[in-house]
C-alpha cells in the first residue's frame, strides 16, 4: 500500500485515481479538492439552492463508491460530469418532476433571504427557469464554459465538434437565453 507516500501536488486524475486504487485514501480527497468547484458550480444552476449541497455530497459519495470500478474509459472529469448529470435527473425524478425544474415561487425569494438578499435570490430564480427552458444542446455548452471554465476549444474537443461550431452554438445559446430572460 501507498498510504504513507505523499501525493504530488501536481498529480494527474490518473495518477490519484491509480494510489486511491491502491489503497490511499488521500488520492479521492485530492481529487475531491480538484474538482468540487466544478461540480458545485454545475449543480447551483441546474437545482434549487436549498438541495445544492445535499446533491453534490450525494455526487461524491457515489464517485467514491464506484471508482474503485473505474476503468479509465473516459477522462475522469467526463466521469463525474455524466454522474452529476445522473443525480440532477435522479433528483428530479425522485420529486416526480422530470422535465419541469423544482424552483421556489418567485413571492417565496423574500421570504427565505434577508436584507438586500432578496433582489439577488429572484434573479436567481428567474436566472434558473429561462436556462430550464433552453434546449439540452443549449444548457450544456453554457454549462461547460460557465460553471466548468472551459475555454471554447476544451469543449470542442469534449463534444467532438470543430472549434467554431462551438462558438457558434454557444453564441445561439446566449442569445436563445437572454430572449428567455425578456421574456
Amino acid at each position: 500500500m501507498q498510504n504513507s507516500e505523499p501525493l504530488p501536488q501536481d498529480a494527474s486524475d490518473q495518477f490519484l485515481i491509480q494510489r486511491y486504487k491502491d489503497g490511499n485514501t488521500e488520492a479521492f480527497d485530492a481529487l475531491y479538492r480538484r474538482h468540487l468547484p466544478k461540480v458545485y458550480k454545475r449543480i447551483r444552476c441546474v437545482i434549487p439552492e436549498g438541495d445544492v449541497e445535499d446533491v453534490t455530497q450525494e455526487i461524491f459519495i457515489a464517485a467514491l463508491k464506484s471508482l474503485s470500478t473505474f476503468r479509465g474509459d473516459a477522462q475522469f472529469g467526463t466521469w463525474l460530469r455524466a454522474l452529476t448529470n445522473h443525480k440532477v435527473a435522479e433528483f428530479y425524478r425522485r420529486r416526480g418532476r422530470k422535465q419541469e425544474p423544482l424552483l421556489a415561487p418567485l413571492s417565496g425569494a423574500s421570504a427565505q433571504a434577508t436584507g438586500g438578499a432578496p433582489k439577488i435570490m429572484e434573479d436567481r430564480i428567474i436566472l434558473q427557469r429561462a436556462f430550464q427552458n433552453l434546449p439540452e444542446n443549449y444548457r450544456e455548452v453554457i454549462l461547460l464554459r460557465f460553471a466548468e471554465d472551459m475555454q471554447f476549444n476544451e469543449i470542442a474537443e469534449h463534444t467532438r465538434q470543430n472549434l467554431e461550431a462551438v462558438k457558434s452554438l454557444f453564441r445561439r445559446a446566449v442569445a436563445a437565453l437572454r430572449n428567455q430572460l425578456e421574456q
